[in-house]
């Protein structure tokens, strides 16, 4: 069961509550799922039933006893995979997957490039405004649009001539309407601080991109020779370069006669993050989405990026010397690929590069 699926399972669970007569609340659109957090147990957490408890006029752990119990029904008959339901705290919703781990990593190998991509914005028609002739609000719009259209959605350009355009650099901003943020009509005025002149040297496409796209919209971007340097200090590079080394793994356990399959990895602190960065990617297509904002995206990979490393670094991929593989060889080997499927894909939506050698 993924992320995706597991919050399908609870926004079930509340509504056939509602249904019952058990919760008198409004139907959310969309229950959060997250790792969880200190204090919290299994593979992924929910705070669903400390918002609901307000309008439910009931304590939150009451609430989560009602979700709970519809959770643990709705399982046997169409949500499979669960294997548990514990509350913790004021009234947190902790679940434990069978198998989740593999389930997580097969999920984003056999989805490859697309893993992430969902109906979350189905049939949504959005219309972007950005102030014509300005090259990072272009970029912005464009990236946006391949978001968006990973969900469903469909999103199209207008520029603004000068001069019509009356909300300052730096806001993406919503015409009053829809609770989404988005005007009544769909419009969307997106106006990110502007670029800088080109520099001397030029940077090439993909740096250029991500030098436009990696700042939030109210931070000024730079256009430095920066973008350009191999080295760790570049967000860019490391992205890059996560992925080329998870495709170097891959080719290596090729030359040594064996393939991934997801299995176990195991419970190291370096095995959880890149798990965590990897079942966040496709909340983090929804949020970028919504926000019309792709620098969230261009900093979950960048999070993803450090992950792979530390894992990298603290595990042996494949085996050395007379080693033979083995099961925790393959499944190593599977996390890594799938690290570097959802990196493909993430700069893929940006509209940059994903090189097999860096």
């Amino acid at each position: 069961m993924t992320p995706v699926e597991l919050s399908r399972t609870v926004l079930r669970a509340v509504r056939c509550a509602v249904d019952d007569g058990e919760l008198t609340v409004v139907v959310p659109a969309r229950v959060v799922i997250e790792r969880p957090r200190p204090g919290g147990s299994g593979d992924y957490a929910s705070n669903v039933a400390l918002q609901l408890a307000r309008d439910a006029g009931a304590p939150p752990r009451q609430v989560a006893e009602i979700l709970r119990d519809r959770i643990l029904q709705d399982r046997v008959h169409s949500a499979p995979g669960i294997a548990g339901v514990e509350i913790t705290g004021p009234g947190f919703l902790n679940f434990t997957l069978d198998g989740a781990d593999a389930a997580l990593v097969r999920d984003v190998l056999s989805h490859g490039l697309r893993y992430g991509h969902s109906l979350a914005l189905d049939g949504e028609r959005i219309e972007l405004r950005i102030p014509a002739h300005e090259p990072r609000a272009e970029v912005v719009a464009d990236a946006v649009s391949h978001i968006v259209a990973a969900l469903g959605g469909h999103a199209e350009t207008v520029h603004i001539p000068p001069g019509r355009t009356e909300d300052p650099p730096g806001r993406t901003e919503d015409p009053p309407g829809r609770a989404d943020g988005t005007g009544a009509d769909g419009t969307v005025n997106l106006r990110p601080v502007p670029a800088p002149p080109p520099p001397a040297i030029p940077l090439g496409p993909d740096p250029t991109r991500w030098a436009l796209l990696h700042p939030a919209p109210h931070d000024r971007p730079r256009l430095t020779p920066d973008h350009l340097v191999q080295r760790e200090s570049n967000p860019l590079f490391r992205v890059q370069y996560a992925h080329s080394r998870a495709l170097a793994l891959v080719r290596g356990a090729d030359d040594l006669g064996f393939h991934s399959t997801p299995g176990h990895v195991g419970d190291t602190p370096e095995v959880q993050d890149l798990l965590t960065a990897l079942a966040d990617h496709p909340i983090v297509l929804v949020t970028a989405a919504r926000h019309r904002a792709p620098d969230r995206l261009a900093r979950h990979l960048v999070a993803t990026a450090d992950a792979f490393f530390r894992f990298h670094d603290a595990t042996r991929v494949l085996p050395v010397g007379d080693e033979k593989p083995s099961a925790a060889h393959r499944a190593r080997l599977a996390l890594a690929e799938a690290a570097g499927t959802v990196l493909a894909g993430g700069l893929s939506l940006l509209g940059i590069d994903a090189p097999e050698y860096v």
